[in-house]
């Protein structure tokens, strides 16, 4: 009687399944089936979810019931012995397992949740009626003829429980809708229901086509341009207010009205995270558009590309895009006019490298790929009694423009720039020659791992482009290496063609992220983004954006209390998380928000120690540098918090006195890095340390192709500047100077040279391997063996006695 009440399903033991309770397992079957098919999406398109990015929900057992215990009273308090023995052996049922894989619990899954199913039973004083009486069937019919209960009737408590730790198993086919990411231009129906007009300005760097784009911009009624960096939206900004065209600025961190009165503007240039896909205009520039490919930022082009609401859409960039940019645009029905622009001046490829700072002219820029570098050379530069600029991609923006304003001047002294890839674009330079100090650079893949390797074709054209701007003093660019070995490289990497742009970047919203939470209201947002990438489907025209930088802020701030939006937007924050300063600040910023204690500009200025004063050595600099960006996030956050962060025009005052004070220390840079080194320790590193100190070139093991001896285009010419022989004799005696000095140096053999060239390694860091050897070689032939070598001799001699 009692048992009739809990119906349940009962496997057999042998491979058939025949149902024992009338029914009840064919009812169950088909449910199984279903949740088979809702756990693979629906359909075969749907890709098998990473389980492992499954984190079970923590299910505490029962503790001592306040209430009585109805399935001991109905039948007997059970052996937890027996109990221990019975679910152990439904564990190793192969139907069972082939069921839970039926409704989506593979392996892995399984065996979690079978862990923590057999954990809550035997650690509960009590569980539910029905579980206890089926438990208990099943221990009293153990061994005997006619059985009682069977530990498969377990299953239908196992999936419930399984369910409760994994939510995810019961809402597949939602999460799966929710990630689907295959048709991003659906997401703009605004944008979709005009009919757009797409002109794609197509060239190289200095060919005039973001020119002709802003002319149209200056022209129409009302318009947005849309940029990847400050500096060029502030230059947009100030163009348009010079012509008489108000403009306002939209930055992350602030808004700048044309009109006094703080009417917004028809015409507004911002940085292309903060354009509006609801506001409509008669024109819209989107600048640099192959970053459309970018691991971090794509999704920013792709979200303006598709969503922006203009008449006319002027797409300016790297002809390598054309066609991914029709592609896109085909599957909304827009047709592309592509505009091809050629080089105003023509570029030269010397055929000699610099060799020695010895050779620097007026109007000469080194490009070097580490910041290290750039301290290093330009000491060099200033002991030979020339003056320099140094820019950098941390130094603040207003730094940044006096280094080039002071480069620039034909009145200054400073005719020399050392710089990294940051004048690639953003900033107008006189540039007459481009020097790669080194033609490798560390870099991001898609996975989100560090690289080492040869700039590409598109960085090394954008980079060598910045030579020879139209309108400047120098109508002719030059572009060289400073090392002889690098130059063959340099020329085939400038010979072959950019590599097109194939797919254009996602990110989830925070709308999607929301209904993930929905469903999953005990994930991490950490967990939800994993669960959400791993579920995610696009097709071939788009991928979706590394995560990384997001998920270690969602980590970091885990464990404070905030709702889903405001932690979605902590989490955005746009900070280096290689800086501990930024992010310790970004942590006490989400704490005391949590609290609902305003952050004030008396509690800022505790925090960051200010006012400070100006440098004093290298490490000071990099902090003021940290400090400037903490002035960032703080107006970053009150541009979307403005009652939590309310003294953003303070804080923007005392960032334009600090990025005064910067601008001191980087003029004095020079004075910093020898404070720096004299109070270094004797064999220790005088400048900061970072993930790639670059010494030399990494050699590429490509063939160098026969196409170097073939004509180049008109904009890209390879001249000999000096004679045959001279050249050969500079290079020869470089190589042969080099050579005694590697062997000199750099110790015995080549494989110190390579890691030399491959930047693992330095000299500073070659000396001190030297010394020890020696040291060690010295302890060695004087019997002075470390205590390791003596154990193992002995240990050796111990084995020779026996």
């Amino acid at each position: 009687m009692r048992r009739c009440a809990w119906p349940l399903l009962r496997l057999p033991a042998r491979a058939g399944l025949v149902p024992r309770y009338g029914g009840a397992a064919a009812r169950l079957r088909p449910a199984a089936a279903a949740a088979a098919s809702s756990s693979a999406g629906g359909d075969g398109s749907s890709r098998a979810p990473d389980t492992s990015l499954f984190v079970p929900v923590p299910l505490k057992p029962v503790g001592d019931a306040a209430e009585e215990d109805v399935g001991a009273e109905l039948t007997r308090p059970l052996d937890k012995g027996e109990v221990l023995k019975n679910l152990n052996k439904f564990y190793k049922r192969k139907e069972i397992q082939r069921l839970g894989a039926e409704n989506g619990l593979d392996a892995r899954l399984f065996h979690q949740a079978f862990i923590s199913f057999r954990k809550y039973i035997m650690e509960s004083s009590s569980v539910s009626a029905d579980l206890h009486i089926i438990l208990n069937d099943i221990c009293c019919g153990a061994g005997k003829v006619c059985l009682l209960g069977h530990v498969d009737d377990l299953f239908p408590f196992f999936l419930r429980h399984a369910k409760q730790i994994f939510p995810m198993l019961d809402c597949m086919d939602d999460l799966r809708k929710i990630s689907d990411l295959r048709l991003p231009p659906n997401w703009y129906p605004d944008a979709r229901a005009i009919q757009r007009k797409i002109i794609f300005h197509a060239g190289p760097t200095n060919s005039g086509k973001t020119y002709h784009a802003i002319q149209r911009f200056l022209s129409a009624k009302s318009g947005v341009y849309c940029g990847p960096l400050k500096l060029l939206a502030h230059e947009i900004f100030q163009k348009s207010n010079d012509a008489n065209v108000p403009c306002d600025l939209v930055t992350g961190e602030e808004r700048v009205y044309a009109n006094e009165d703080a009417r917004q503007a028809p015409h507004i240039a911002c940085t292309i995270e903060m354009c509006s896909t609801n506001t409509p205009y008669e024109v819209a520039v989107i600048d640099e558009i192959q970053m459309i490919r970018d691991p971090a930022r794509g999704w920013a082009w792709t979200r303006a590309l598709l969503g922006l609401c203009a008449e006319e859409i002027h797409v300016c960039g790297e002809a390598a895009a054309i066609d991914l940019v029709t592609e896109l645009m085909y599957t909304t029905g827009e047709e592309v006019e592509v505009r091809n622009y050629k080089r105003l001046t023509p570029l030269t490829v010397l055929d000699y490298a610099l060799e020695s700072l010895d050779n620097l002219r007026p109007g000469d820029c080194i490009v070097c790929f580490s910041k290290n570098d750039i301290y290093s050379i330009s000491r060099q530069i200033e002991a030979r009694g020339l003056e320099c600029a140094v820019i950098y991609g941390s130094l603040p923006p207003g730094t940044k423009l006096e280094q080039a304003k002071k480069f620039n001047d034909p009145n200054d002294p400073c005719k020399i720039l050392v710089a990294t890839d940051a004048i690639g674009m953003g900033l107008n330079l006189c540039i007459k020659r481009i020097i790669f100090n080194s033609i490798v650079k560390p870099t991001i893949n898609e996975k989100g791992e560090k690289e080492i390797d040869s700039i590409t074709t598109s960085q090394a054209l954008q980079i060598a482009g910045r030579a020879g701007r139209y309108g400047s003093s120098f109508k002719q660019g030059e572009v060289t290496t400073m090392h002889g070995d690098d130059l063959m490289q340099l020329k085939e990497i400038l010979s072959e063609p950019v590599r097109p742009v194939k797919a254009a970047g996602l990110h989830p919203t925070p709308e999607q992220i929301e209904m993930f939470a929905y469903h999953l209201p005990d994930a991490t947002l950490s967990n939800l983004i994993d669960i959400f990438v791993s579920l995610s489907q696009v097709d071939g025209l788009y991928f979706v954006c590394n995560i990384d930088d997001f998920k270690f802020l969602a980590d970091m701030i885990q464990h404070i209390p905030l709702n889903l939006r405001s932690r979605y937007v902590f989490c955005t924050a746009p900070l280096n998380r290689k800086e501990p300063f930024v992010c310790t600040t970004l942590l006490k910023f989400a704490r005391q928000f949590s609290r609902n204690e305003p952050l004030t500009f008396d509690w800022l200025c505790r925090h960051t120690k200010w006012p400070l004063a100006a440098p004093k050595n290298i490490k000071e600099l990099v902090h003021l540098e940290a400090v400037h960006d903490v002035f960032d996030l703080y107006l970053w956050l009150s541009y979307r918090f403005m009652d939590m962060f309310p003294d953003a025009v303070l804080v923007r005052d005392i960032q334009k006195k600090l990025d005064d004070i910067i601008q001191v220390g980087v003029c004095n840079i020079t004075k910093l890095i020898r404070a720096s080194q004299s109070a270094a320790a004797p064999g220790t590193a005088a400048v900061v340390s970072e993930d790639f100190p670059l010494s030399r070139t990494k050699r590429d093991t490509r063939p160098v192709s026969d196409r170097h001896g073939a004509k180049s285009t008109e904009a890209l010419s390879i001249a000999a500047e000096v004679p045959g022989e001279r050249r050969a004799k500079n290079l020869k005696g470089y190589r042969s100077a080099t050579r005694q000095e590697d062997l000199k140096s750099h110790g015995r053999g080549s494989l110190a040279n390579r890691l030399l060239r491959e930047g693992l390694l330095t000299q500073e860091m070659l000396r001190q391997l030297e010394s020890e050897w020696q040291d060690q070689h010295r302890n060695v032939r004087y019997g002075f063996g470390s205590k390791r070598d003596d154990q193992s001799s002995s240990k050796e001699t111990g084995k020779k006695k026996k």
